[in-house]
């Protein structure tokens, strides 16, 4: 037994030199059923008691030496690979999350927030009503008199019941309640527009009976067509993202502005698409009508408890869902409202593109 302390020795050299696979070896070669160590631990009971008692405390010594050395080996050598692990894992805390695919902005409400950001810039705010109105605010403040076509049922979805007052109730036809409403409500100067949802009984390919609509209203003292057309070329430039757009004013006719004018804007044809901007009088060029506008009718502000000698002002509307075709190249309005998970991945957007003028409104 001279040469336990020579075993437990050599073990113990290998042990401080050894990686995880080589320490596994050698608790097997020293301490498993055919180890080294095992073996003098059975020869014991072949011993005579003074035997024992003296090899005894030596061997089970060795044993507990070598199986410490071992312990510590491996502890080091683990706790060393999580350390160069996490090393070159490292994770910079301050950087943004990835963005995780939890669905997309639908176009119509991206073009609102673009709409709600150009306008802002220009001082103007947004102002909400109810989809549900009477007649008056619906036609009857906006100068259309019980024969006006748009009140006709083929036109217009109609409540079965009236209200307190006995007036006939419906789903608005355009955002107009919302002038109305807010020129009773607020005394000028009125800088706002009204986005939101209208029904009309109409539907194909470029029409639905809910479709979005945005209108804009300005009164104030000495307002003239000038304001309106600046106020429009602004709009369309920062929306389009483009300086080069032209706009023609075409004289029409809405009973709730007067004079009235129908808005065109050109288009140049780009690659056999249509693309908004260029020169219209070209050989590629063309006038597309974008929206309806004019001064606001005296009769309307009359309707609010304004007085038309003393306050001016201009309106005008289109369509959001039109605007996101013309701007995001989509060509049937129907899709819109389908629901296609297909089409909201394609046309869809980032929660996290918000539209900033600074940064792009269509980002």
């Amino acid at each position: 037994m001279a040469d336990v302390e020579q075993l437990q020795q050599d073990y113990l050299a290998q042990i401080a030199s050894a990686d995880l696979a080589g320490l596994e070896e050698i608790r097997i070669a020293a301490l498993g059923k055919q180890g080294a160590i095992s073996g003098l631990l059975k020869t014991l009971g072949q011993m005579s008691a003074e035997e024992r008692q003296e090899q005894g405390p030596r061997i089970n010594g060795a044993r507990e030496a070598v199986t410490a050395a071992i312990t510590t080996r491996k502890d080091a050598l683990e706790g060393a690979a999580l350390n160069a692990r996490l090393a070159a894992e490292a994770i910079d805390l301050t950087l943004p999350p990835a963005a995780s695919a939890q669905g997309s902005v639908h176009p119509v409400s991206q073009v609102m927030d673009e709409l709600a950001e150009i306008f802002a810039d220009l001082g103007f705010a947004v102002a909400t009503g109810p989809e549900i109105e009477s007649g008056w605010y619906n036609f009857t403040a906006l100068n259309m008199p019980e024969t006006h076509p748009a009140r006709a049922m083929h036109d217009t979805f109609y409540f079965p019941d009236r209200n307190a007052q006995g007036e006939e109730m419906l789903l608005r036809t355009h955002t107009s309640p919302v002038q109305i409403r807010t020129m009773m409500a607020q005394k000028p100067p009125i800088r706002i527009i009204a986005p939101g949802r209208t029904y009309r009984s109409d539907s194909d390919a470029t029409h639905t009976p809910m479709f979005h609509q945005v209108e804009g209203l300005v009164i104030d003292k000495g307002i003239t067509m000038a304001h309106l057309k600046w106020t429009l070329e602004t709009f369309v430039k920062a929306f389009f993202e483009r300086d080069d757009i032209v706009l023609r004013l075409r004289p029409s006719y809405f009973p709730f502005t007067e004079p009235s004018a129908e808005v065109d804007v050109g288009f140049t044809v780009e690659k056999g698409k249509r693309v908004i901007g260029g020169d219209p009088t070209g050989p590629n060029g063309g006038w597309m009508e974008i929206l309806g506008s004019g001064m606001v009718n005296r009769k309307v502000i009359e309707h609010c408890g304004l007085d038309p000698d003393v306050w001016q002002g201009f309106a005008f509307g289109c369509g959001i869902d039109r605007l996101a075709m013309l701007k995001y190249g989509m060509d049937d309005l129907r899709a819109f409202f389908d629901g296609d998970l297909r089409w909201l991945k394609h046309y869809g957007f980032s929660s996290l593109d918000v539209p900033t003028l600074s940064g792009g409104v269509g980002a």
